[in-house]
C-alpha cells in the first residue's frame, strides 16, 4: 500500500497558516472543469459577499457572526452562524456578517427552490438529527444531513448539491460511477489521531482482481492523512473509504444518487487472498462490506 496520493484525488490544505494556494489552484481548476457551470472558492477573514448572477452554497468553516442575507426582492434573512452551518445565497443576494468568518463558497447552475431556508444549522435545527448509513452506520456516528434531493432523507431538498456533516469511522470502499455518479468533496473539521482516507484511481484493475499481481497490488491502495481545514476533491470514479474518526461535510455535485455507491471490499478482500497478502502488505477492506457486492 502506498503512503502517497495519485493525481486522482485533489487536496487543499486550507486550515494550514500560509494557507495552500498551489493545492486550491489544482483542486478548483480541475473541480470546474469537470462539473460545467460549478465553481468553488475560498473565503478567508471575510465580513461579506456583494451579489452575484448566480446561486451559492457558503460553508462555515471557520469563526461565528450574525448574518444577514439581503436582495432587496423580498425579506431580510438573519441568523445567528458558525462552523458546520450552511448558508444559501440566492442569484442576486448579498451577504453581511457582523465578525470575520471563513467560508468555502460553492457557485452552482440553477435556481435554488423556493422552499430552501437561506440558513441551514445542523447543530441547531430541531428537524435535522442523527441519521446513521452511508459512510457513517455505527450507531455512535454523528452524520446530519443538511440538504439532500429525496423527501425520505432529510426536510431541505434541492438536486444540484447535496450535503452531510458526519464523522466517519469504518466507511465502506466505494466509489461513484463516471457515468451517471457525482462527484465528491470533503470540507475536513476535524480529525481523531490515527484517521486516515484510502483512496484509489485504479478501479478497473481492483475490479478484476484474479488479474492482479503483487507489484500492483503495492499501488493499488493510498493512504491519507487528512489535516483540519483540508478541502478533498474526490472525482467520480475514484474509490475512498475513510477510518478513525474524520468529521467533516461531505458535500456531492450534483446531489447523491441511491444506486451509486459501488462497493469493492469483497474484491480487496480477493486480492489479499489470492495473493496471499498478510499484515501489512494486505489492502485495507471493511468486514462487514467484504462478503459479496455491495450497491447504495
Amino acid at each position: 500500500m502506498s503512503d502517497s496520493t495519485q493525481s486522482s484525488l485533489f487536496v487543499a490544505h486550507l486550515g494550514r497558516a500560509e494557507g495552500d494556494p498551489h493545492g486550491f489552484a489544482a483542486l478548483s481548476g480541475e473541480f470546474a472543469s469537470r462539473n460545467a457551470g460549478y465553481a468553488v472558492s475560498q473565503m478567508v477573514n471575510t465580513l461579506g459577499l456583494g451579489a452575484h448572477s448566480a446561486a451559492r452554497a457558503l460553508f462555515m468553516t471557520c469563526g461565528e457572526a450574525q448574518a444577514e442575507i439581503n436582495s432587496g426582492a423580498r425579506e431580510l434573512q438573519a441568523s445567528a452562524v458558525s462552523a458546520g452551518d450552511l448558508l444559501w445565497l440566492r442569484a442576486g443576494e448579498e451577504l453581511a456578517l457582523d465578525a470575520a468568518c471563513e467560508l468555502i463558497c460553492f457557485e452552482i447552475p440553477c435556481e435554488l427552490p423556493t422552499e430552501l431556508p437561506s440558513f441551514i444549522r445542523p447543530d441547531h435545527d430541531p428537524l435535522i438529527t442523527d441519521t446513521p448509513g452511508g459512510c457513517a452506520e455505527e450507531e455512535r456516528a454523528y452524520r446530519r444531513i443538511l440538504v439532500t434531493w429525496l423527501a425520505e432523507s432529510g426536510p431541505y431538498n434541492f438536486e444540484g448539491l447535496n450535503a452531510h456533516r458526519v464523522r466517519m469511522w469504518n466507511s465502506f470502499s466505494h466509489y461513484h460511477p463516471p457515468e451517471g455518479g457525482f462527484d465528491e468533496l470533503y470540507i475536513v473539521e476535524e480529525v481523531e489521531e490515527g484517521a486516515k482516507i484510502y483512496t484509489s484511481g485504479q478501479r478497473l484493475s481492483i475490479e478484476a482482481p484474479g488479474d492482479v499481481t503483487h507489484e500492483v497490488a503495492a499501488q493499488l491502495i493510498q493512504a491519507l492523512t487528512p489535516e483540519r481545514g483540508d478541502l478533498i476533491y474526490i472525482p467520480r470514479g475514484v474509490i475512498h473509504r475513510a477510518v478513525g474518526g474524520v468529521l467533516a461535510q461531505v458535500i456531492t455535485v450534483p446531489g447523491f444518487k441511491p444506486g451509486f455507491e459501488i462497493g469493492v471490499d469483497h474484491h480487496l478482500r480477493a486480492i489479499n487472498e489470492h495473493l496471499a497478502l498478510t499484515g501489512a502488505s494486505a489492502l485495507p477492506f471493511q468486514e462487514s462490506a467484504a462478503n459479496g457486492p455491495l450497491i447504495k
